[in-house]
């Protein structure tokens, strides 16, 4: 079966252009499946029924996993036997998931910050070293454009559009898209490409974001910058707790606060589907529930 789900995988990367995360996820999920089957004593993938896929969603449950993550176990299991169907492989001649349906999820509100809390955590790193130039411009950009962390470092010298302000950036299914800078975030972003980019350079690259070794930065070298400014900004009175797609939520919401239509929002942030933008109007909801809470006489 692992051989069948190589090719399922390599079929999501190639045809469909699915992301490196995602198909990451579904290799996790798949091989977890195989494992569970193996354990049953199921000996071929023609045997598996129904019962063996919810047995399997139940143990997942028990294992402590969220709706969130059976359900993208159960999305990777369905689209696998579509495969299967669809390119007549295994000898499969239904798909036993085709009647179960997904765990109902709770929607929980992403995390975001006020505009008070954005601005003191963009403040933190300053402008006084090359590093502290970079990781400026670094926030700053997240915050004015709300791409993903795994955007931010794939984008290099020729993603702004330096005339107009804006960048084009690739997102979920290698779609591209284009997002305006605006201008504090291009003032920086300048000058971090004039100041202190020099001073990372150690070969040529068109990478925009460079680590001290001249590299690329990573996604996990990212997460450490954010971790490095909200301890630091704890200190001035900034107490939640940060994640590098907080910028990104906090970029929806505070748009959609300040007027903005959701379509545009929805642009901007590359979802396919509007649905996934509306979650943002439930947070501006519930902002204005505190601002009414808070200073209203009868609040």
């Amino acid at each position: 079966m692992n051989d069948l789900i190589d090719e399922y995988l390599n079929f999501l990367t190639v045809e469909k252009g699915v992301s490196y995360n995602t198909i990451e996820a579904y290799s996790r999920d798949l091989n977890r499946y195989v494992c569970f089957i193996k354990k049953c004593g199921i000996q071929t993938i023609t045997d598996i029924t129904p019962d063996d896929v919810i047995s399997y969603l139940t143990e997942l449950r028990k294992d402590g996993l969220m709706e969130n993550s059976v359900n993208r176990g159960l999305a990777a299991i369905r689209g696998f036997y579509k495969f299967l169907l669809r390119e007549k492989k295994a000898g499969i001649s239904q798909n036993p998931v085709g009647n179960i349906g997904l765990a109902k999820v709770w929607m929980r509100l992403p995390d975001t910050l006020s505009q008070e809390e954005m601005n003191t955590l963009l403040a933190q790193p300053g402008v006084k070293t090359p590093s502290a130039i970079r990781d400026t411009a670094m926030l700053e950009l997240m915050y004015a454009t709300g791409i993903r962390v795994s955007e931010l470092i794939s984008l290099t010298i020729n993603s702004i559009n330096w005339q107009v302000g804006y960048l084009v950036t690739k997102g979920k299914g290698n779609k591209e898209r284009i997002v305006p800078i605006g201008k504090s975030a291009y003032d920086y972003v300048r000058q971090y490409v004039d100041k202190a980019r020099p001073c990372f350079l150690k070969e040529a690259t068109d990478v925009l974001f460079l680590n001290r070794y001249g590299k690329g930065l990573s996604r996990q070298g990212f997460w450490k910058i954010i971790k490095k400014y909200t301890v630091k900004s704890g200190a001035v009175g900034m107490e939640k707790k940060v994640h590098p797609h907080t910028f990104r939520h906090s970029f929806a919401s505070h748009l959609l606060e300040g007027g903005a239509d959701l379509r545009s929002v929805q642009l901007m942030l590359g979802h396919a589907d509007i649905a996934t933008t509306q979650i943002y109007t439930h947070i501006t909801r519930e902002r204005l529930k505190e601002i009414h809470k808070k200073y209203h006489p009868r609040g």
